[in-house]
């Protein structure tokens, strides 16, 4: 039996955690429940102590047992701890390391795998103030579990419901089962090279060219390849992303620049992740002082970038070589078409122009193409979980 601590924060989709308190302990989970105090205006402890009937946490200070000290003892008693529904003003607590109640207090002191459930209007939850601390969460290892869209209690019709109670405990059931199984090291001693987020090309002292990546989904790829055993090289253009641990990390800035850190690298590698978003032209002069503006209009003249992925696809030897397809139409045409013309292994290719698993959401969903023909869909998930299958699914094909 699992012991699963909920915390449950301020907001209307509280109501929804005693419904999710329900089917854990129905599942054979052992519950207990923390509550805010903010929570406590929209639901109460005597109905969570009704259902799982343990006692129900809501003061750092009220001890229920003197000869311990709760936030504590229930910070270690936890395998898992849910925060559901996650408010903004929580997520940013946490984000911050901030310990004023007793779930934050529990949470700073838990060493349990956290997943969060975020319930706010859209534009909190777009806010980039918030979009910025579960970033940084992510980085900690926190497990978000991502709002739904629909009917939001302030009227608007948009993202920003709480996840349905019985997808949260199939998420805890799929976690507990994963942790069973034997761990696999299926990249344990490969050499593995990753380039994640977009390049900057200068024009002058103050102007640049770029584009929206944020890089999300190549550290996720990174991280996860780490995870899996491989020693990992991250190749970054500029994010606001934290270096992710325990791989070695090289950043650069122009495309020239990424062509560069790569192409020194790939005879040591056993796969190359190009998951960068990289310009294909670059300004042909440049200057090292701000352009003074002037009347009429400003002509700048263009020249392309070395093509990596074409470049890897022409120079491979042992290397199996991934690359990216951002597209806003005809995503399967461009996919295949890049997948024959650059020489790859497979193209993950995504439809950027659905902003919910485009340029700089936390979300992705993507097709893969393998050069054998094979088609794989990878459902929406968070970049982290939609990284974890991408190499599932490659692994179990390359040495083939």
């Amino acid at each position: 039996m699992k012991n699963i601590l909920l915390a449950v924060t301020g907001g209307i989709a509280a109501y929804k955690a005693i419904d999710l308190t329900s089917k854990l302990t129905q599942s054979g989970y052992q519950v207990r429940v923390m509550l805010t105090e903010h929570a406590k205006q929209f639901v109460t402890p005597l109905a969570f102590q009704a259902i799982s009937r343990n006692h129900i946490y809501t003061d750092t200070f009220d001890e229920k047992d003197v000869s311990e000290i709760q936030h504590i003892t229930l910070a270690d008693w936890a395998d898992a701890v849910i925060v559901a529904p996650a408010t903004a003003n929580t997520i940013s607590k946490l984000a911050n390391g901030l310990a004023d109640n007793m779930v934050t207090s529990t949470l700073l002191a838990t060493t349990a795998p956290v997943f969060i459930a975020p319930a706010m209007n859209v534009h909190m939850l777009e806010h980039p103030s918030t979009v910025e601390n579960m970033s940084r969460l992510r980085n900690y290892g926190y497990k978000f579990i991502a709002p739904g869209e629909g009917y939001l209690a302030c009227g608007y019709v948009a993202r920003g419901r709480m996840e349905e109670p019985i997808t949260i405990l199939t998420i805890i059931d799929d976690y507990f089962k994963e942790q069973a199984q034997p761990q696999t090291f299926a990249l344990k001693g490969k050499n593995v090279l990753v380039t994640a987020g977009p390049t900057v090309e200068k024009v002058d002292a103050v102007r640049y060219f770029t584009n929206r990546s944020s890089g999300k989904m190549g550290y996720a790829l990174a991280e996860a390849a780490r995870d899996l055993g491989a020693n990992v090289t991250l190749v970054s253009g500029e994010t606001n992303l934290t270096q992710p641990v325990g791989v070695e990390f090289v950043q650069v800035t122009s495309a020239e620049d990424m062509f560069q850190a790569v192409k020194s690298r790939m005879n040591d590698m056993d796969m190359i992740i190009k998951a960068a978003a990289v310009a294909d032209y670059t300004p042909v002069e440049t200057s090292e002082h701000k352009m003074k503006k002037k009347d009429g209009d400003l002509q700048l003249t263009f020249k392309r970038t070395t093509d990596i992925l074409k470049y890897l696809g022409e120079h491979k030897d042992k290397q199996y070589l991934v690359g990216f397809a951002a597209e806003t139409d005809n995503v399967e045409e461009y996919a295949m078409g890049k997948l024959k013309k650059k020489n790859a292994d497979v193209i993950v290719a995504n439809h950027v122009a659905n902003e919910t698993i485009g340029f700089r959401s936390s979300d992705n969903e993507v097709d893969m193409y393998f050069a054998n023909g094979d088609k794989v869909p990878i459902a929406k998930a968070s970049k982290q979980q939609v990284a974890i299958k991408i190499l599932n699914e490659i692994t179990s094909r390359w040495e083939d």
